[in-house]
């Protein structure tokens, strides 16, 4: 079969969406090679996805990005006729307009702009609307990358369940414990950040959602001897917030940022830390657990979205909102080393739903079953 992707976010996004349309595409290629695969994008950032073959990349007659958002919207239709593509799959929340009758499957991540809409400008908001809305009425078959983003599209939407199937996906290969990391990739790192001491990682965007002050909160009141607390993602206005309560409590030593760090640094500081938390309020799927499990290390995340079916048995889960639970898991995992081991054991296990082979296979079978409707 040839099969069509809106592939924007693999050659362009470096993290998130990109993640995940590239572990797609390279899932797909290895494991389910019996199909024809074109990847469709207005535009391509070097060093990103190198890997996938020029032959099988489509981008538009124009540099011009206006012409480039057009085109992913509306003109691509005509090269993806052109191409004879019997379905097409968009990888990021939304369906190009016009394909007639092309067979279409929009893996569609998470809901959260209408769950928590004060966290999103009311331009995001109309636009995300408009597009999600209107792929998941129109694709034959959605993508829910967890039950809760099932259960959000049928509450949201009123989408039928039926229509809806919930396939997973695994983090970067680079994560995998099978990937070797060299002494002097670990000496560099640690010289890098100077990291001295055992620490708790929190890996993720630094916004209000993600919850790092409560995490913060949490740290502080677990008292982890000889510990340090590093928080690692993009900077938001919400940083300051946290920095500020940082000086006023003393922590500044104990708790740090690391804005900007670089992809290639993040699978030592996985395997170094003690413990993985991730305490985010709301996520579609919850990547960064699945990275920590791989890495081997233990989680300690949230209760109240699908945390859980990132974590499985491989986590500890607090209510988001309650700081003595998660300081107590905290403290608890810090001096349990026989927990901490079955905790990877379990996460091991856990993990082999994920796995490239696996997806491949869920999403192959999706696009034959969604080709004969």
């Amino acid at each position: 079969m040839r099969i069509g992707f809106d592939a924007k976010r693999a050659f362009n996004n470096r993290t998130g969406l990109g993640n995940y349309s590239r572990f797609v595409l390279n899932a797909l290629r290895t494991f389910a090679p019996t199909h024809t695969y074109t990847a469709y994008t207005p535009k391509i950032k070097s060093g990103l996805f190198d890997e996938f073959p020029t032959s099988l990349i489509r981008t538009p007659a124009s540099s011009n990005a206006l012409y480039g958002a057009w085109w992913r919207s509306y003109g691509v239709v005509s090269d993806v006729q052109r191409d004879n593509i019997q379905l097409f799959h968009g990888l990021s929340n939304e369906l190009p307009q016009g394909l007639g009758n092309i067979k279409s499957v929009v893996t569609i991540h998470d809901l959260i702009f209408l769950r928590y809409p004060h966290l999103y400008p009311a331009i995001d908001r109309f636009f995300y609307q408009r597009k999600f809305k209107k792929a998941c009425a129109e694709a034959d078959c959605i993508v829910a990358v967890s039950e809760q983003t099932k259960r959000d599209i049928v509450d949201f939407y009123g989408t039928s369940p039926d229509k809806i199937k919930v396939i997973y996906q695994d983090c970067h290969d680079v994560f995998h414990a099978n990937n070797s990391i060299s002494a002097s990739s670990y000496n560099e790192v640690q010289q890098k950040y100077n990291l001295t001491r055992p620490f708790v990682l929190c890996v993720g965007t630094i916004e209000t959602r993600k919850n790092q002050g409560q995490l913060v909160k949490a740290f502080a009141e677990a008292s982890l001897e000889g510990s340090e607390l590093i928080l690692v993602g993009g900077k938001t206005a919400y940083q300051a917030e946290i920095e500020r309560y940082l000086t006023q409590h003393q922590l500044s030593t104990q708790v740090r940022i690391f804005n900007n760090v670089p992809f290639s640094d993040l699978p030592v500081l996985y395997r170094l830390a003690r413990i993985f938390a991730y305490p985010s309020v709301f996520e579609g799927f919850g990547i960064p657990i699945v990275e920590a499990l791989h890495s081997g290390v233990p989680v300690v995340a949230a209760t109240g979205s699908c945390l859980e079916e990132a974590g499985g048995k491989g986590a500890l889960y607090a209510a988001p909102d309650d700081v003595t639970e998660l300081a107590a898991h905290l403290q608890r995992l810090w001096n349990d080393e026989p927990l901490r081991a079955q905790l990877v054991a379990d996460g091991q296990t856990h993990l082999k739903q994920f796995s490239a082979p696996t997806i491949a296979a869920q999403l192959s079978a999706l696009y034959e079953e969604v080709s004969k409707q």
